[in-house]
């Protein structure tokens, strides 16, 4: 089939193909950062944590005396393990999908010239790496004589575990065992873990959701307030009920944060709780962007359907087929989104930018382009299917009645 009598076609009909293209454009462009947008929620909500979440609870005080806080723990642990079903109790400063507790830069070189990055620390009482479930894949984890008092924020020079991915960050293509890294104390490293999640992932820094340091340390007047429970994940829901009413008992004077001690499986569903919520948005937002678009094909290929009726008319008269009047409409469809294409893909990363600038999201990845595109051309075409087999349809003897 020839261009020119569609191009022709086209030009007579300048402004609605130009609205149909921009239509198809504005799609295009918001289609392909919705999309970027939704992938990066879906992934940031399918974090690896690294820990039994099923089988894990934490619950969290404030409001005590930091000077009583050896007995609170005592009490407040006791208290726990006396509790039916509980598994273990130990004392963490946090746990994944909470309130982060210890963060801090740290740098690969003890003058602190060589920058490493934010990690997230969590101290944990002896007992607390069984409990968590964590996996280690190389080295050994801490012996009971190095849980060792706070002294600042941490132990002094105390021996740590590394996730897998922050070693790869520190140290790349080299054996993290041994290594040390500086903060306010010096960190040897001892083992490494495959995952463990930091309290808060996915909070939009340029950091891996993996960048922890488990770090051993001695509950004291630093360390205290925040419990870590493990139970059977089928009891857990009443271990915790009880658990909190067995605390609330045992420490009358301290508050207990009902927000946070909760179970880290209900931890995770809440923290996560606006991320499905925009995520749900933002596919409505395409649907409807979609529909939208998809309603303004049809009725422009309607519209020049009923307009064309008489050349269409001419057209099976002087021997074109069904077939041929439907290539014609597919393909002056095709032409019109493929115009609104080139310039969505210009928008897309106009927007882009702008989001990067103001929110810091990250560059859109060109995949999504081709993406996009094919999308909207599927869609083109079967919006144009049913308005053009009407046209197909049209008998010769069409344009000697409209004569």
């Amino acid at each position: 089939m020839q261009f020119q009598p569609i191009l022709a076609a086209l030009r007579k009909h300048r402004i609605a193909t130009v609205l149909i293209a921009l239509e198809v454009a504005l799609a295009c462009a918001v289609l392909c950062n919705a999309c970027f947008l939704i992938m990066q929620r879906v992934d940031a909500m399918h974090v690896v944590s690294g820990v039994d979440e099923s089988a894990l609870g934490t619950i969290v005080l404030d409001g005590f005396d930091p000077a009583q806080a050896n007995d609170l723990n005592a009490r407040v642990l006791s208290a726990i393990r006396g509790v039916a079903g509980v598994q273990s109790a130990t004392v963490v400063n946090a746990v994944p999908f909470s309130q982060h507790a210890g963060r801090a830069g740290v740098f690969l070189d003890h003058d602190n010239g060589q920058f490493g990055g934010v990690v997230d620390f969590y101290l944990a009482s002896p007992g607390t790496a069984e409990a968590f479930g964590l996996h280690l894949i190389a080295g050994r984890m801490p012996a009971q004589n190095e849980y060792t008092p706070v002294a600042t924020f941490v132990p002094r020079s105390p021996p740590v575990l590394v996730t897998r991915a922050l070693a790869e960050h520190f140290w790349p293509g080299e054996n993290p065992l041994g290594k040390t890294f500086w903060s306010a104390e010096t960190f040897r490293v001892v083992g490494v873990l495959d995952h463990l999640a930091v309290p808060e992932p996915g909070g939009g820094e340029e950091k891996d959701a993996d960048w922890s340091v488990y770090v051993p340390a001695q509950p004291g007047p630093m360390f205290a307030g925040r419990y870590l429970v493990r139970a059977n994940p089928s009891d857990l829901p009443g271990v915790m009920r009880r658990a909190r009413e067995a605390v609330l008992k045992a420490a009358p004077e301290a508050v207990m944060d009902q927000v946070q001690s909760q179970t880290v499986s209900d931890l995770r569903s809440r923290y996560f709780l606006s991320s499905r919520v925009m995520t749900g948005l933002l596919v409505g937002v395409v649907i409807a962007l979609l529909g939208t678009t998809a309603l303004g094909i049809v009725g422009l290929a309607s519209f020049w359907v009923a307009q064309r009726r008489k050349q269409i008319g001419v057209r099976r008269a002087l021997g074109a087929t069904g077939g041929d009047i439907l290539r014609y409409f597919q393909i002056e469809n095709f032409l019109i989104v493929s115009i609104g294409i080139a310039l969505g893909m210009a928008l897309a990363y106009g927007i882009n930018a702008t989001l990067m600038q103001f929110y810091e999201l990250p560059r859109l990845p060109v995949g999504y382009l081709p993406v996009g595109a094919a999308a909207l051309w599927i869609l083109g075409q079967l919006a144009v299917l049913a308005p053009a087999l009407r046209a197909a349809s049209v008998p010769p003897v069409a344009a000697m009645r409209s004569a």
